[in-house]
């Protein structure tokens, strides 16, 4: 059974960090977009009905609740097995928790990155770990107990000692998902910009070392499974029974159908890709689509699915493909292969572009 993803790239203000196509836009392109991602799911045509739903941002929490209400009302297949919205900390009541109930959401993804103040502040955020501590006492309260908390290594400032006060808030919130990733460095976001540029601006002459900030990681691992949240993913990690399933469908070439501005889709042998920006979506009116490519399975599926712990079971001709990159990542300790599956170590995983790269056809 597929899945449905549903974008809205607006937010309060653009996080430091943040390289999605998202942030503040004017309240009437706002208005519009929510209208035309609505019209844009209500003109779908049906061919399955969906199991899991997943809202993604941007903000969506900043989405009225009548207008979620009536958002999720066109999408079919409730009760889903699991429907996600991302909410930034701060500004969850519970009259809103208890709408995202009544609408059908039943997990909730908190970007926190941080429970450290002078590292939230420096990226923009203006939440504290009290007030999440409290947001999450309103979500459970509001019968919203499967939440994930989003945790960002590298962040300007982190210490070893910092990334451990934020690790034992996940361990006092007893948090049943938490994501941790560690910080990109591209021309997309303004801290990424200003580091590349060898600049100051946004901290960025305070990040950690890029082996300060795998050492974050790899203590992050160490943590989580200790407290029963072991990996699943690279960057995902979970109690048993608590793994993401509408992320799992990307992992595991499992079909879903993306609404909105750089929305993707997959129905297992074509990918399409929606407008990026939300002007260039709303003026596209009734056609939103602006690429679309052949899917190549038989490569996605080592890209893919090495990034989960479970690994990939390659057919016998795939083991016979890729003969010499196997021998040569298991010989460098990178793979390893027991019972016909293959996965990543331990240090397979901090070089894993590194392997993928070599399973593309």
């Amino acid at each position: 059974m597929a899945g449905v993803y549903l974008s809205y790239p607006f937010c309060a203000q653009k996080c430091t960090f943040c390289n999605f196509a998202s942030g503040p836009f004017a309240r009437e392109l706002e208005r519009q977009y929510l209208d035309a991602l609505r019209t844009e799911v209500a003109r779908f045509e049906w061919p399955w009905r969906p199991e899991t739903v997943y809202l993604g941002g941007g903000t969506p929490s900043r989405i009225p609740e009548e207008g979620l209400a009536k958002l999720l009302a066109l999408v079919p297949g409730r009760p889903w097995k699991e429907a996600t919205i991302e909410a930034a900390p701060g500004a969850l009541t519970p009259e809103k928790a208890r709408a995202w109930r009544d609408a059908g959401i039943n997990r909730v993804s908190l970007g926190v990155q941080s429970f450290v103040r002078a590292e939230i502040a420096g990226t923009g955020r203006r939440h504290t770990a009290e007030v999440v501590a409290e947001e999450v006492k309103l979500l459970r309260e509001a019968g919203l107990a499967n939440f994930n908390i989003d945790l960002i290594a590298g962040l300007p400032g982190q210490t070893a000692e910092s990334w451990r006060e934020s690790l034992d808030w996940v361990e006092r919130l007893a948090a049943p998902h938490v994501s941790v990733y560690m910080l990109e460095v591209d021309q997309d976001s303004r801290l990424g910009s200003e580091i590349l540029k060898g600049g100051a601006r946004y901290g960025a002459d305070r990040v950690p070392s890029e082996d300060a900030i795998v050492e974050l990681y790899e203590s992050a691992v160490d943590r989580l499974a200790a407290l029963g949240i072991p990996r699943y993913e690279i960057s995902n990690f979970a109690r048993p029974g608590c793994e993401s399933l509408h992320n799992l469908k990307y992992w595991c070439l499992e079909p879903y159908v993306g609404f909105g501005a750089d929305a993707h889709s997959f129905d297992g042998a074509t990918r399409r890709r929606n407008a990026e920006s939300p002007e260039d979506y709303v003026a596209r009116g009734h056609a939103p689509c602006v690429e679309e490519t052949a899917a190549r399975p038989e490569e996605e599926r080592f890209f893919l699915g090495l990034r989960l712990s479970a690994g990939v079971r390659p057919a016998p001709e795939e083991w016979l493909r890729f003969e010499a990159p196997i021998r040569r990542f298991i010989d460098a300790g990178l793979l390893e292969a027991a019972g016909g599956t293959l996965r990543l170590t331990r240090r397979g995983v901090l070089l894993s572009n590194e392997v993928f790269r070599e399973f593309i056809l």
